[in-house]
């Protein structure tokens, strides 16, 4: 998320913009078993038929057979995906509009807030306190929508909003901005023994209150941003502090995952936009099993957005390195589920 909250451009624009089918695809919840999908002739269905959908094929398949050199145990066979613009679309950044959500809230709660930053800016619109306040600026905001209250209070809130937020531009509730074809390669994966990890800049905690039901990914395997946590015995539960403990963006995110998963993943996979995601790739890379990376590139303006890095890093990185790379234009036959 902060590789993301760090774009001002974006981040002004939405404080200016945001106020007060086809019948084989699969998605995460659906009556389609897993174990279909993995037994079936075209198990991403969504995919354009072509070089990168038959590597991804070939290589599963190749990890998967015992008794061969290019084995891999199941449980090593890990998965990681970065969320925002690898799994659903990041423009607008959900993690921005839960926090305007947040502000309105906390405003009408307690009105004399209004007048305190960085809730004042936000209210009034003001674009020039976060240009001039820059990175500190943001992360301020997001510490005070997203911390001082217990976990069990922050989930209600994120519950709430995810119920009935609807996303700026393209008028549809938010499970409807996640990826299509994504979702099938995650079916994909569990199904052939991977387990499969979210790491993503965004504050875990937000990404937690909807990974198994947007996923099917359980909270325990999300690994995201995070604040300090405490101890209330008296309450018996825990609070966030408003003090980062990891940003899991750029080297933090192979940091997080020694740190919560304690192996590299095998298969990563991320996109192109900010560069947040090389260093997982990269770290992916230096497995000592066979290792896939994919980077997603953004350039499919008619049915999502095009846009690239200004310097093309993770583009260029990803031919320095052969990872591969997911034209949304050429490789995704269909980009966002029906519902």
């Amino acid at each position: 998320m902060y590789k993301k909250l760090y774009v001002l451009p974006l981040f002004l624009f939405l404080l200016v913009s945001c106020k007060n089918k086809t019948e084989d695809a699969t998605t995460v919840g659906n009556s389609n078993p897993t174990e279909t999908i993995a037994a079936s002739s075209n198990p991403l269905p969504s995919w354009n038929d072509g070089t990168l959908k038959s590597d991804i094929i070939a290589y599963v398949e190749k990890v998967t057979k015992e008794g061969t050199p290019d084995f891999i145990p199941v449980e090593d066979r890990i998965a990681t995906f970065d969320n925002d613009g690898t799994l659903w679309a990041e423009k607008p950044y959900v993690q921005e509009l839960f926090a305007f959500y947040r502000v309105k809230k906390m405003v009408e709660a307690n009105p004399a807030l209004e007048q305190k930053q960085p809730f004042k800016a936000v209210v009034e619109k003001d674009k020039t306190f976060f240009e001039k306040g820059g990175d500190k600026a943001l992360i301020e905001l997001v510490a005070a929508t997203h911390t001082g209250m217990t976990e069990d209070e922050f989930e209600k809130e994120a519950k709430d909003f995810f119920t009935g937020a609807i996303f700026p531009g393209k008028n549809v509730p938010l499970k409807q901005i996640r990826y299509q074809p994504q979702l099938e390669l995650l079916n994909y994966l569990r199904a052939n023994g991977f387990k499969t990890f979210i790491v993503t800049g965004g504050t875990v905690e937000l990404v937690r209150a909807i990974s198994a039901d947007f996923y099917g990914i359980p909270k325990y395997q999300v690994v995201g941003t995070s604040f300090k946590y405490t101890f209330d015995d008296a309450a018996n539960s825990i609070k966030r502090e408003p003090a980062l403990d990891l940003l899991d963006d750029k080297v933090g995110k192979p940091v997080g995952i020694q740190l919560h998963i304690g192996q590299r993943p095998v298969f990563a996979c991320g996109n192109e936009g900010g560069a947040g995601d090389l260093a997982m790739l990269r770290y992916s890379s230096g497995s000592k099993y066979p290792s896939f990376q994919m980077i997603v590139n953004h350039n499919d303006s008619i049915r999502e957005y095009s846009y690239q890095e200004k310097d093309n890093l993770s583009l260029n990185t990803a031919a320095k390195y052969k990872y591969h790379v997911i034209s949304i234009k050429d490789d995704w036959k269909k980009v966002f589920p029906d519902k």
